[in-house]
């Protein structure tokens, strides 16, 4: 698209974060690269580079467009259902990317969006109902660090998939070596699928670290 001065518009920093969504979503998280992203737009590699500065920057704006996404969940709930609703959406945000997931592997999340949707909210939520401030970082850390790591290990499949893969690879253990996993552990695992047990954890920290919130 042009100007009337027949320039060619420059694309927004958010466009260039979905153009480069739809790469890591469709061709993998190795496919993504400024040129890649600046063909999906019709427009220069110089132009895509300009806007984001560096790779990272552009990991960086496509990790805050998934946080742009997610609900702001104020006070007005108790503590304990809103830091799971943050929690959650924060995770179901990132499991529609995995891609995008391994691309950020060893990088803080942290940009504006999420920020002011889950960062500030959730430390501003506990320090209301009561927690200090260390205690609120330190909670926030592990909800952080617990969605993460399910997130980047997480199985997609179906839980009747991933319960005949199991008991198949189990099948294949000498029940000398392995009698917990060949007897009665074999016939129910796994009885959940990961997403179930990423929210059965969420709720068990969150009642964990509850006692810390006097106020709530």
């Amino acid at each position: 698209m042009r100007t009337n001065r027949g320039r060619v518009d420059q694309p927004t920093l958010e466009a260039i974060a979905e153009a480069a969504l739809t790469v890591v979503d469709d061709e993998g998280p190795e496919a993504l690269s400024f040129r890649r992203v600046a063909q999906l737009l019709g427009v220069s590699h110089a132009t895509v580079f300009r806007r984001c500065g560096d790779f990272d920057g552009l990991v960086n704006a496509c990790a805050d467009r998934l946080a742009a996404r997610m609900p702001l969940v104020g006070q007005d709930q108790d503590w304990a259902a809103a830091t799971e609703a943050r929690f959650a959406a924060f995770y179901e945000a990132l499991i529609e990317h995995p891609g995008l997931v391994a691309l950020r592997s060893g990088r803080a999340w942290w940009g504006p969006h999420l920020l002011s949707r889950l960062v500030e909210p959730q430390l501003a939520h506990s320090i209301a109902a009561g927690m200090t401030p260390e205690a609120a970082i330190r909670v926030y850390r592990r909800l952080y660090l617990l969605t993460l790591g399910a997130v980047a290990f997480v199985d997609h499949r179906s839980a009747k998939q991933v319960r005949t893969a199991a008991r198949t690879a189990l099948a294949a253990l000498d029940p000398e070596d392995f009698p917990a996993l060949t007897g009665n552990l074999g016939a129910v695992l796994p009885a959940l699928t990961d997403h179930e047990v990423y929210h059965g954890a969420l709720r068990q920290l969150i009642d964990a670290s509850a006692a810390a919130c006097p106020g709530r």
